[in-house]
C-alpha cells in the first residue's frame, strides 16, 4: 500500500499515456483530475482531437505488460472488447531477403486492437477508480506558475458549455496532451531556457484504410509487415486484424513520396511494394469508410534529463519527451512503461520528507532507459539519405550489425526471439550487444555468401 504524498494531481490528456499515467498517480494521490479537450466517447467512437486515431497503431508487448501492471485484468478486457492475439507465428514480415522472414512459435504474443477501441476499454477502466475524475470538453489553455516562477501551481481551462474560464489548483500537473505546447508554454514564460533537441526529419506519409476480413482470407497468416529495400525503395505497409473481424491497412512512405487518399490510389500504391501480399489480400476485400491520410514531419527527442533546474509540480510525459516515427508503432507502449516508472518512482520516495521535491528531474533520469530503444529504432531512417538531422558517427556499422542479426536470427530461433523481444520493449536495446551474440554476428558476417 502506497503512503498519499498529496491531495490533488491534475493530469491534461486523456490519451492512453494520460489514462495509464491517472491510474498510476490515484495510489499516491488522494484526487486525480483529468481534463481532455475533447468530448469523451462513451464508445470506441475517434476523438475529434486525434486525427491519427483512425491509423494503425500497436500496442507491443511491453505496453502490455506495463498496462496490465496498472490496470490488473485489462489484457482480458481487451480480448472480451474483440483485441485479436498475435504472435511471431501468425505475423508475416515481408522483409528484404526473406520473403517470408520465419514464422515460429516463440512463446510471445501481443494484441491488435484499433485505438479508438482501446482508449474506451482502458478509459472504462480507469474511470472505475474512485479517486479519478475524467473531464471532457475542458480544453487547458495555460499552466499556473508560482510567483516566483519556480513551480507550477495549476491550469486554467475553458470549457466547451459557454467557454467558461476555469482555474484549477493542483500539486502536480502531468503535461500529457500530446506534443506538449503547455510545458514549453510555461517554460518560456518562467524563463526557463529553451530545451536542447535532436530531430530525425523522414516526412512520413501514410494512408489508412479498414476492410472487411474476407472469408477467403489467407490461413497462413493474421497480420502482415512489408518492409521496404531501402534506401533503394522507401513504400512499405502493415495489415493487422482489429475488432469485428476487420482489417486495418496502413500503407507508407517518406521524403515526398506519400500514399493518395481515394480507394483506387490506395490500392495502386499497395500494388507497388515489393512484395504482393498486402496487396493480394485486399484487392478484392469491402472497405469499411474511407481512406485516412496523416503526415509526420519528424521523430522529436526533447533532452529533459540535461536540465539543470525544472519547475516543481509540472511533468511532462509521453510525445512532450519523445516523439517516433509512427512506422514502428513504439509511442503508447513507451507511454504506458513510462507510467509504471512513475509509480514506482513515487513508491520508492513516499517515505522521504518531500516526495515531489525534484520529481521530474528523478522521472527524466529513470526513463531514458525506456527510450534508447526506440531512439536507436528511430535513427535508423538514417539509412535515406534525405533524412534531416545529426547521423550517428557509427551508423553504417550499426546498419550492418543489425543486418547480421536479422540473418542469424533466420538461422537462429533464440536469436529472433531475442529480437522482438527488444522489438517490442521487453528488454533493453543493449541485450543484442552482447559478447557472445556480438560474436556470432561477426563470424556469419565474414562468413562467404
Amino acid at each position: 500500500m502506497s503512503r498519499i504524498i498529496g491531495k490533488h494531481v491534475i493530469v491534461v490528456g486523456a490519451g492512453i499515456g494520460g489514462l495509464a499515467v491517472a491510474k498510476a498517480l490515484s495510489a499516491h494521490f488522494d484526487r486525480v483530475t483529468v481534463l481532455e479537450r475533447d468530448p469523451l466517447p462513451r464508445d470506441a467512437t475517434p476523438r475529434q482531437g486525434t486525427p491519427q486515431a483512425r491509423h494503425l497503431h500497436a500496442l507491443l508487448a511491453g505496453g502490455l505488460l506495463a498496462l496490465n501492471e496498472l490496470l490488473p485484468g485489462i489484457e482480458k478486457e481487451l480480448e472480451q472488447a474483440g483485441a485479436v492475439r498475435l504472435t511471431p507465428q501468425s505475423l508475416r514480415m515481408d522483409r528484404p531477403g526473406f520473403d517470408p522472414y520465419p514464422q515460429r512459435d516463440l512463446g510471445l504474443s501481443w494484441l491488435s486492437i484499433s485505438r479508438p477501441m482501446l482508449e474506451y476499454v482502458t478509459r472504462e477502466a480507469v474511470g472505475r477508480q474512485k479517486n479519478i475524475e475524467l473531464l471532457g470538453s475542458c480544453r487547458v489553455r495555460e499552466l499556473l506558475g508560482s510567483p516566483s516562477g519556480s513551480a507550477v501551481t495549476g491550469v486554467r481551462y475553458e470549457t466547451s458549455d459557454g467557454g467558461r474560464i476555469n482555474t484549477e489548483l493542483a500539486d502536480l500537473v502531468v503535461d500529457a496532451s500530446g506534443r506538449g505546447s503547455l510545458t514549453f508554454g510555461a517554460l518560456e514564460s518562467m524563463g526557463f531556457a529553451k530545451l536542447e533537441e535532436n530531430e530525425i526529419g523522414i516526412d512520413m506519409a501514410y494512408s489508412t484504410a479498414v476492410f472487411e476480413q474476407p472469408k477467403d482470407a489467407p490461413s497462413t497468416w493474421k497480420g502482415v509487415i512489408t518492409l521496404p529495400s531501402a534506401p533503394r525503395d522507401n513504400r512499405g505497409g502493415f495489415l493487422s486484424p482489429i475488432e469485428d473481424n476487420r482489417w486495418i491497412v496502413s500503407v507508407g512512405a517518406n521524403h515526398g513520396d506519400a500514399p493518395p487518399g481515394d480507394m483506387e490510389g490506395f490500392l495502386a500504391f499497395a500494388k507497388s511494394f515489393r512484395t504482393a501480399t498486402i496487396y493480394d489480400a485486399i484487392k478484392s476485400a469491402k472497405p469499411i469508410g474511407p481512406v485516412i491520410r496523416f503526415l509526420l514531419p519528424c521523430s522529436v527527442r526533447r533532452r529533459f534529463e540535461t536540465v539543470q533546474r525544472f519547475p516543481r509540480g509540472l511533468l511532462p510525459v509521453g510525445d512532450a519527451i519523445c516523439r517516433f516515427n509512427p512506422v514502428f508503432g513504439q509511442g503508447m507502449s513507451v507511454a504506458a512503461q513510462e507510467a509504471v516508472i512513475l509509480d514506482r518512482l513515487l513508491t520508492a520516495r513516499a517515505a522521504d520528507i518531500d516526495p515531489l521535491d525534484e520529481l521530474s528531474t528523478a522521472f527524466f533520469a529513470e526513463i531514458q532507459g525506456v527510450l534508447e530503444t526506440p531512439w536507436g529504432v528511430a535513427t535508423s531512417d538514417f539509412i535515406y539519405p534525405k533524412t534531416r538531422g545529426e547521423r550517428p558517427a557509427n551508423f553504417e556499422q550499426r546498419m550492418q550489425y543489425n543486418l547480421g542479426l536479422v540473418r542469424l536470427g533466420a538461422q537462429d530461433p533464440s536469436i529472433q526471439k531475442l529480437l522482438i523481444e527488444v522489438n517490442h520493449l521487453l528488454k533493453p536495446q543493449s541485450a543484442l550487444r552482447a559478447p557472445e551474440i556480438s560474436a556470432r554476428v561477426a563470424q556469419l558476417m565474414a562468413a562467404p555468401a
